[in-house]
């Protein structure tokens, strides 16, 4: 079985402006490398389907799309914060990631695919049950995730998290239901600090100084998350592979580099295969400089792939 890569072309329309760094350019840059080196032919590929409103409502309160919808303009942007804009095409493309992770779930729950990448746009793991902020409208992976528990035989999942912002919004929709574990690494103190200190069993926050070398980084998905995961045993496995932890992104001040993402890939891998079958989605959150996020998915997929060196 292959890995999926799943995607569509019309998340790139969600634009919200030429200095903004969530920017169209993020996916055609990770386009370029997986077809320059030649990963994308060994993937299968597939096109993403838009979301429906009662999947939305899986995570989201009732009104939560409508708003959106009510806010969206006929042309230029609109704010829905002081960081998240709105264009004409913007809930399109919302639509396509979020209805891209579900589609990737039944994939990989299927078993027609042995796992699957998500590359979509906008992100979405700030977003939380009520409210849109950070760039994020619709929460994919927590969307994701509770299809899956609706799905038989799936009675726990697990999200992990390894964006350099925490996902609050991620927490904010799980905190009380312990069926769901959350692990996140995240810069501290830094955006969105919102629920980075809850006290929930079912949450695992993993909060790193500014300027922590990757070894601190790594210490705490050993020490921190894998136990956890081993407690849980999930039957699905959930990435938010958020790739601004990257030494060379501009949004943030942590260390890693290509090989610390095979690295936690392999981990996550592994959990995988000892609890749930090897299922896996990752979905695609951060990372703002366009170079290092396409080869740092690369390295990410390649390990997905079963293509990647065993990294130590």
């Amino acid at each position: 079985m292959k890995t999926a890569f799943i995607s569509h072309q019309d998340c790139v329309l969600h634009n919200m402006g030429p200095e903004h760094p969530e920017s169209p350019v993020r996916l055609h840059a990770i386009r370029r490398v997986l077809e320059r080196s030649g990963l994308i032919d060994q993937l299968h590929q597939l096109e993403a389907v838009p979301v429906t409103p009662e999947q939305i409502r899986l995570v989201h309160a009732d009104l939560h799309q409508t708003r959106l919808e009510m806010k969206l303009p006929d042309e230029g942007v609109v704010y829905a914060d002081e960081d998240t804009a709105l264009c004409p095409d913007s809930l399109l493309a919302a639509d396509l990631a979020a209805g891209g992770s579900v589609l990737a779930t039944d994939e990989v729950l299927s078993g027609r695919v042995r796992n699957a990448f998500v590359a979509v746009r906008p992100p979405g793991h700030h977003a939380e049950h009520k409210t849109a902020m950070g760039f994020c409208f619709y929460n994919n992976v927590a969307i994701a995730a509770a299809h899956a528990l609706q799905q038989p035989g799936i009675e726990r999942v697990a999200i992990l998290d390894f964006d350099v912002h925490h996902c609050n919004g991620t927490v904010d929709i799980f905190k009380d239901r312990p069926e769901v574990l959350v692990c996140s690494t995240f810069q501290h103190p830094y955006y969105p600090e919102r629920y980075c200190d809850i006290d929930r069993p079912n949450i695992i926050n993993c909060p790193l100084p500014a300027f922590s070398p990757a070894s601190d980084w790594r210490d705490a998905i050993e020490q921190r998350w894998l136990p956890a995961l081993h407690e849980h045993k999930p039957d699905m496995v959930f990435i938010s592979a958020g790739f601004d932890a990257h030494k060379e992104d501009p949004m943030a001040d942590l260390n890693l580099e290509e090989e610390d993402y095979a690295w936690v890939t392999e981990r996550l891998l592994e959990v995988a295969e000892t609890y749930a079958d090897g299922r896996v989605v990752s979905i695609l959150e951060g990372g703002y400089n366009p170079i290092a996020l396409a080869f740092s998915v690369l390295a990410h997929i390649e390990v997905l792939a079963g293509l990647g060196d065993q990294t130590t």
